[in-house]
Parts: C-alpha cells; sequence; structure tokens
C-alpha cells in the first residue's frame, strides 16, 4: 500500500485492510427531506398559499471566516448534496407525519404538492469539491423555483458545513506533519455519534490523511483500515505459562519453531546488547506480543507503553521481533500512546539501528513508530522542534471533533427572485450579502500562484488573460486593485439541472489529489499556521457599485429631532 506522497505504508496483517471498490455509491439514509428545521416546511406552505410556488429564486451557500485562524477552507460534501438532489422526495410516511407535526389548519392539497415535489427543475452550481474556497465565495449557487431551493437550505448546509470544516482540519494536520509522515484517523470512539464518525473518517481522508480505524468507513467509502491493539491485550496476559499456542511454522520452509522460546532466548542476549535487565520487563507483555505475533506474523504491530517504555516494552517487542525474523518474517513497527513521545521515538529509533548493526538486518532500523495520545497541530510543532524519529501519527480526538473550532458557519441566502436582487442588511457589514446572480474567476499570477478571486454579476464579460481588471474589496471604497493574470480560472460549473447530475463524479482518491493540488496553488504565506497572510477576494467595479446603489435603496433613512 502506497500513501499519496508515494510512502509506502504498512499493509499486512493486523495493521491493514485492503480497500474495496464496490460501494462508492452508500448514501446516508438519513439525508432526507426531513432532515431539516421546521421553519423551512412551514415558510414552504406560507410560499404555497401566497401563489409564490413558481418564483424563481437564486441562494448563495457561502461562509463568512475561514476557520482554525487560517486563511484557507477546503470545500468538502458536493457528492453528499448531489446524492441528496437525486433522492429528494417526501415518502408516504412523511407526508403523514407532517400532517401531525404542522399547525392546524394546513390545507390537504398543500400535502398533495409536497408529495409530489422533486428537484429537478433545481439547477446547482458549485466549485469543484477538494478545491480551496475563501470567505464570501459561494461555494454553491442554487436556482429554480422559490419552494424548493428554500427547502434544500437545512440539508445542505449540514452536509457541506462539518465536511469542509473536517477536510480543512485534516489538510492542515497534513502540511504540519510533512508529506513524508502518515497520518491515521482514530477518532470514531470521540466523534459526535455515528455519523460524525462515518464523516470525519471520510474527510480527514481527502483532506490527506492516510487512513482510518473506522473498519465501516473503510468498507463504505474505500478508505485503507489500520489498527493493531488495546493496552486491554497487552493487560490480559499475566505470564507466559497463559500461552496456549506457542509454535509459529516458518514462512518458507514450514520448519515449526516454540517462538515464546526464541523470544526469551533474545531477550536475554538483547538485556546485555542495551544494557537492560530481563527482570525488570513484564512477563505478561511478552506473552501478549508472542501471542499477537504468532496471530499477525505478516503484520506485528505492537504498543509498547503498557508497563514501561525503555524497560520493558520496547526489550519485549524486539525480542520478539527478532524471533520472528528466525521464522522468516518481519515485524512492522510499534505504537507508543503515552509520556515524552520525542524522547520515547528517538529512544526506540536508536534501539532498532543499534539491533540493526548488530544482527546485519537493515530492514530492523526502519521499523515503523506510531505516536497516538491526544495529538493536535500544536503538539506535531512542538514534536517537529524537539526532533522526534515518528514515522506516522494517529489522531483521535482533536481531529474528529474539530475542538479549535467546532463549526464552519456556512449559511444560505437569497441574493435574487424573479430577476431582481436581493440584499441582507446588518449594522455589522461582515453580515451584508452580496446581492444578484454573479460568477466567480480565480486569477492566477506569472508564478502560478492564484493572486485573488474575483465576483462578477453573471451578464459581466469574464476577465482575460493580460488585460488589467479593477478588483475592489466589496465593502471599503479604498481598497482596489489593478490585476493583469497570467491564468483565468472559471471557478462554477453546473453540477445539476434538469433532475440530473451533469458532471462525473470524482472518486474519493480524485477528490483527495485536488486538495493537494489546490493547497500547492497557494503561497507558503498563506498556508502557514502562524500569522497567515488573508488571502483576497474582490468584487469587480461594475459589482461594488451595484451592491453599494442597491444597499442606498435598501437602507432606511433616519430622522434626527
Amino acid at each position: 500500500m502506497m500513501s499519496s506522497n508515494g510512502d509506502e505504508l504498512p499493509e499486512d496483517g493486523a495493521f491493514a485492510a485492503s480497500k474495496n471498490s464496490w460501494n462508492r455509491y452508500y448514501q446516508n439514509s438519513v439525508v432526507q427531506p426531513l432532515l431539516t428545521d421546521l421553519y423551512q416546511i412551514t415558510m414552504a406552505y406560507a410560499y404555497w398559499k401566497s401563489g409564490k410556488m413558481d418564483d424563481h429564486a437564486v441562494f448563495d451557500l457561502f461562509f463568512r471566516t475561514n476557520p482554525f485562524q487560517g486563511e484557507f477552507t477546503i470545500f468538502a460534501g458536493l457528492e453528499e448534496c448531489l446524492k441528496f438532489m437525486e433522492n429528494f422526495h417526501y415518502s408516504e410516511t412523511d407526508i403523514e407525519y407532517l400532517k401531525h407535526a404542522l399547525p392546524q389548519g394546513i390545507e390537504e392539497e398543500f400535502f398533495e404538492y409536497l408529495s409530489q415535489l422533486t428537484a429537478k427543475d433545481v439547477t446547482l452550481y458549485a466549485i469543484a469539491e477538494g478545491s480551496v474556497a475563501f470567505p464570501r465565495i459561494p461555494l454553491i449557487k442554487v436556482a429554480g423555483p422559490l419552494i424548493i431551493v428554500q427547502l434544500l437550505e437545512t440539508t445542505l448546509l449540514t452536509l457541506v458545513n462539518y465536511a469542509s470544516l473536517m477536510a480543512t482540519n485534516a489538510a492542515r494536520y497534513r502540511m504540519v506533519a510533512g508529506r513524508h509522515i502518515n497520518l491515521l484517523e482514530f477518532g470514531l470512539r470521540r466523534a459526535q455519534g455515528p455519523d460524525g464518525g462515518l464523516s470525519a473518517s471520510k474527510y480527514s481522508y481527502i483532506g490527506g490523511f492516510d487512513g482510518t480505524s473506522n473498519v465501516l468507513a473503510g468498507k463504505l467509502f474505500n478508505i485503507p483500515v489500520k489498527g493493531t491493539h488495546a493496552h486491554a491485550y497487552i493487560t490480559s496476559f499475566t505470564g507466559t505459562q497463559e500461552l496456549k499456542t506457542r509454535v509459529l511454522a516458518h514462512k518458507e520452509s514450514g520448519d515449526k519453531r516454540d517462538l515464546l522460546e526464541l523470544a526469551i532466548n533474545h531477550r536475554i542476549e538483547l538485556s546485555k546488547i542495551l544494557d537492560i535487565s530481563t527482570e525488570e520487563s513484564s512477563e505478561g507483555e511478552l506473552a501478549a506480543m508472542v501471542s499477537f505475533a504468532i496471530a499477525f506474523p505478516d503484520g506485528f504491530m505492537a504498543l509498547v507503553d503498557t508497563y514501561d517504555v525503555k524497560r520493558s516494552g520496547l526489550l519485549n517487542f524486539c525480542a520478539v521481533a527478532l524471533a520472528l525474523n528466525d521464522q522468516g518474517y518481519r515485524a512492522v513497527g510499534i505504537r507508543i500512546d503515552s509520556g515524552d513521545l520525542a524522547y520515547l521515538s528517538c529512544l526506540a529509533r536508536e534501539t532498532f539501528e543499534r539491533i540493526s548493526e548488530c544482527f546485519k538486518l537493515p530492514w530492523f532500523s526502519r521499523l515503523t513508530i506510531v505516536a497516538s495520545n491526544d495529538i493536535n497541530e500544536e503538539t506535531i510543532l512542538s514534536l517537529n522542534e524537539q526532533g522526534h524519529k515518528i514515522d506516522c501519527f494517529g489522531i483521535g480526538t482533536h481531529l474528529v471533533t474539530c475542538q479549535r473550532q467546532p463549526a464552519l458557519g456556512c449559511v444560505y441566502k437569497m441574493v435574487e427572485i424573479n430577476n431582481q436582487p436581493r440584499i441582507k442588511l446588518s449594522q455589522d457589514v461582515a453580515k451584508v450579502t452580496m446581492p444578484g446572480n454573479k460568477n466567480v474567476f480565480r486569477l492566477y499570477g506569472a508564478d502560478g500562484h492564484a493572486l485573488i478571486d474575483l465576483l462578477q454579476r453573471v451578464d459581466e464579460s469574464p476577465p482575460e488573460v493580460g488585460q488589467k481588471v479593477l478588483c475592489r474589496h466589496p465593502f471599503q471604497e479604498s481598497k482596489r486593485a489593478y490585476v493583469s493574470p497570467a491564468r483565468v480560472e472559471i471557478l462554477y460549473q453546473v453540477y445539476w439541472t434538469d433532475g440530473r447530475v451533469t458532471q462525473a463524479m470524482p472518486s474519493l482518491d480524485e477528490v483527495r489529489e485536488r486538495v493537494q493540488n489546490s493547497l500547492r496553488t497557494l503561497r507558503q504565506d498563506h498556508k502557514r499556521t502562524l500569522n497567515p497572510t488573508p488571502y483576497k477576494v474582490a468584487v469587480s467595479d461594475n459589482l461594488y457599485n451595484f451592491i453599494h446603489d442597491l444597499w442606498l435603496q435598501n437602507a432606511p433613512i433616519g430622522e434626527l429631532s
């Protein structure tokens, strides 16, 4: 198994499960029209009662601030949105439930209308899933009959908000860890319920993680599944007398030997090389490791911090690993789940290198060191400064719960109805919406990096390569600049129209690759962890004037007395 960056991942036995390829079209059955807020349906009835069913509306789905004090966001969740659109239909039991849940007096014809409602008349535009995105740029633009585009709001938001937050969090971990470190998502037991756990596994993989401990996610989304054993496996053994099976056949010759006996002999030899007394090492731990090695001789990866890493865990592991070598197998490595991870990883690597030299086993020096234990971005940055020797991080709580920021804050705002622009005003300028149906372009400089995202009205001519275009801050008059792009990227594509998906959906691996390619288009100062440079989002001069004219038209005029 190779990671996206070409590094070899442990593949065999207890530490890996192979990819499946048959269940790509899984859709969570919870995602259905009733997965919404009640007010969406009460508004729909009021629209229906007012005869506004066929009013044509345009809504923008966007966020106002990048998460995690960063300056980029990864857009994710689009495929699930399209599956939702494809299957949008109120069942008979949905209708029966709504008859009891909604206020009394709602006309029967409305329920008949709902029972026939689908998303066939909706058009959905979006930027590509896995792309970097920025505040105020609509990730998704939805156009169609007012009732149906209103009813889509909450479900689209729940499908995009966490997915994008999770993918962004994972991408940040990938950046701080570096491309040569493997990252595994271990967060199912700490996630916000089973749906949160599945989404975390899927979108952490998109963001750059190499695998997950979540077996169901592996089956549903074809994500590599990884795992070793818990401390309970070690503590379940109290001594070597509990071993029911001690014999292991040689991988090639088939000759059977007592693995425990081999391990004990190697432990005596290692105690002299490493200057560690065998009396300090745990017999129960040795028995557990021998047992696990017999179960998974090609994938022996052991937890070494149950008792004491230096005096027991490493000694016992190395003894068993050498015993496996005698029988034609190579151990995979160790996992450390507590203590000073920088020091212990350096100790482990030094131990492996000494044994490699003493026993003339070059592969032993390259044994994998996995670290877990409430790891977050700051932990990895600190470990980097300390010169750790960790090959792989298993990350759970801080990743899947997005502890630094629990929500992205995407919103869904009407910007046009019946070809008439709509604007939402606020004393907080950041909450003023940008009205009208818009297109968005990404302008690149000669060095290949993205310079600025430009919003325009749909009836404006798109910017052209080499042609100077005035880019303005949407709300600050003095902030403006001319840009002569070396490349112009149209960000929107039509993904849904006439009741069908119009684009071939990329695989999870293709979306994962797009994340990394898209991040490479940003300058390093936009991506740095501390005080990143804000990426510029601008509007055309035409759109700027349009926004401010509409603002003046809709803002009330006060009167002093």
